[in-house]
């Protein structure tokens, strides 16, 4: 079964205040179905420096909030938190009561965290991937148990909580979760246990790079759909391929009549040859009509619906948008 297009447009910062609630606003009246931040934290510095990431300059929870505040039906989410770097049972509550204010549109994104050089920057323990991969799962409980019936009896490794319901409950039900990730391990349960899952680099090396980028080639992508395929056949809820949605976010979008010399100048910058850019599933460079219909190809081959665009490209992807969403 063929899932229709959605939209995301994700943002890192803002200039004012009011710029960040005129992009949540913006995004809704576009068609995009949500709205997203990501979830760093460290500003300028040779640390920041040594990872090649942008700069985020708003904490995603509170950005979340006013975006909440400034919009009234697009989805309001991060993409994706790292769960790390907050307390398990404090972050359950602060997801219950975006969800409150938000009356049911927050989408939960999860991930292990991955840059090496926030976490030493930040003074949180950088382990290894099993063990931070153990926590997010834990974590993962302690939300669903959070926001479910009952009182909260959790008693893991890294995750530990009981003697307490969770408050407030879900507005319409369990929200949606994204788990997102570049690995076996990450989409392996990412598959079995999420509503969405978010094609990711492998960003084993810490930092941004060709590493990253080279791990998410089009053959390589297929690899990363064989392993959510072996996560979702382990699933308890029943629910098979078609019911969950596969999410990818577009980094490097040029809407363009000039494919051939804009993917000539851009492809060494990643080590790679234009004609693996071309079909790199991150990245969607051409007129409106050759993106829509690479849209609809990817979709075919992987199962990719739903798109999540970068604040940067928001007006030139507008017909994107437009044509595909719903379809």
């Amino acid at each position: 079964m063929t899932k229709p297009f959605r939209f995301g447009l994700q943002s890192y910062a803002a200039d004012t205040p009011d710029d960040w609630r005129n992009q949540a606003r913006r995004a809704e009246a576009m068609g995009f179905g949500t709205f997203s931040v990501a979830d760093h934290v460290i500003g300028p510095g040779p640390a920041l420096t040594a990872t090649n990431h942008p700069i985020q300059n708003v904490a995603a929870i509170p950005a979340m909030a006013v975006a909440i505040e400034a919009t009234s039906t697009i989805n309001i989410g991060a993409r994706v938190f790292c769960t790390d770097y907050r307390q398990p049972v404090m972050f359950a509550k602060e997801l219950a009561t975006l969800d409150f204010f938000s009356e049911g549109r927050l989408e939960i994104g999860l991930g292990a965290g991955w840059l090496q050089g926030e976490y030493e920057a930040m003074g949180v323990p950088w382990d290894r991937a099993g063990i931070r991969l153990d926590r997010m799962e834990e974590t993962l409980g302690l939300i669903r148990a959070h926001l479910g019936d009952g009182q909260i009896d959790v008693a893991g490794e890294h995750v530990n909580a009981a003697g307490f319901e969770g408050v407030p409950k879900p507005a319409k039900g369990m929200p949606p979760i994204m788990i997102g990730g570049g690995a076996q391990r990450v989409l392996g349960i990412a598959g079995r246990e999420a509503d969405i899952v978010s094609l990711n680099f492998n960003n084993s090396s810490g930092k941004i790079g060709p590493s990253g980028v080279g791990s998410s080639t089009a053959e390589l992508t297929a690899q990363k759909i064989e392993w959510v395929k072996a996560g979702v056949s382990e699933r308890s809820d029943g629910r098979g391929l078609d019911d969950i949605e596969i999410e990818i976010g577009a980094y490097f979008t040029v809407v363009t009549d000039q494919r051939e010399a804009t993917l000539a100048k851009m492809a060494p910058m990643f080590a790679l040859e234009p004609e693996q850019l071309a079909e790199h599933p991150h990245a969607l460079i051409g007129s409106v009509d050759a993106i829509c219909e690479q849209l609809q190809s990817r979709r075919d081959e992987y199962g990719i619906s739903y798109v999540t665009f970068g604040q940067s490209t928001a007006e030139a992807v507008a017909p994107i948008v437009e044509r595909l969403a719903g379809t």
